[in-house]
């Protein structure tokens, strides 16, 4: 890890609070440079490890830019993809303010710049501030609600119907409109799609396939563009 050089905190979206607002984005200005200044600023290259699973936990991650992907190994080797931070987003607070082991790996997509604060120090900011920890509680409510709701939709849909919610969710939080269509700019390979969807990557070849041949979707190496929009609603 290097110290990354002078990188803004991003452009924060304003939307009805829940969980794809970030930590940052829901803290008044003041509070939110205070916290930014408990912390050296950090830069990770596309795909390195910045927290592993059942790892100590003693510190926690504000992302400032760049895309990272949580997830969590089961016993038999299959991964899943929990969630995917971006910035503004907090990473690795339940295991810093519980004091356990890490409960998930974190992985950077692409080069990630954020500022890393000691738990002790992240917790003794809460203490002194009580709108941050109040906001910081809404959050894990909002991201509990999330994956309940996750969970129920893997009970619930097919492989099929649970993709094409998940393209036309990443077309709505991560997308930007092209020539082509809306490009997906968080940069997942097909075991992340899966991950997230509860398959395997051998099923959502086959599905993503099937999208291409209908002209649906167009697929390069870790990118995506969707073409139709409107057959993916009507597959949810």
């Amino acid at each position: 890890m290097s110290e990354a050089r002078g990188e803004g905190p991003g452009r924060y979206p304003r939307l009805a609070l829940d969980d794809r607002v970030p930590f940052l984005a829901r803290l008044e200005q003041e509070d939110r440079a205070a916290l930014l200044a408990l912390g050296p600023r950090l830069r990770f290259p596309p795909r390195s490890v910045v927290i592993r699973q059942e790892e100590p936990s003693d510190h926690i991650l504000l992302l400032l830019n760049g895309w990272m992907k949580v997830t969590a190994a089961a016993a038999n080797g299959y991964e899943a993809l929990l969630a995917l931070r971006g910035a503004g987003d907090i990473v690795g607070e339940s295991a810093a303010l519980s004091g356990r082991p890490r409960s998930a790996t974190v992985t950077a997509l692409e080069e990630v710049a954020a500022v890393a604060v000691d738990r002790q120090r992240f917790t003794e900011f809460l203490t002194r501030a009580p709108a941050v920890m109040l906001q910081l509680l809404a959050l894990s409510n909002d991201r509990l609600r999330t994956a309940d709701r996750r969970r129920l939709e893997v009970a619930a849909l097919t492989v099929r119907e649970r993709l094409a919610d998940l393209l036309l969710e990443l077309a709505r939080t991560h997308g930007s409109a092209t020539e082509e269509g809306i490009e997906i700019s968080v940069p997942l390979s097909q075991q992340e799609l899966a991950g997230s969807v509860g398959a395997s990557r051998e099923a959502v070849a086959r599905l993503l396939k099937t999208l291409r041949d209908r002209g649906v979707v167009i697929t390069r190496r870790r990118c995506l563009v969707i073409t139709r929009p409107d057959v993916l609603r009507r597959i949810g």
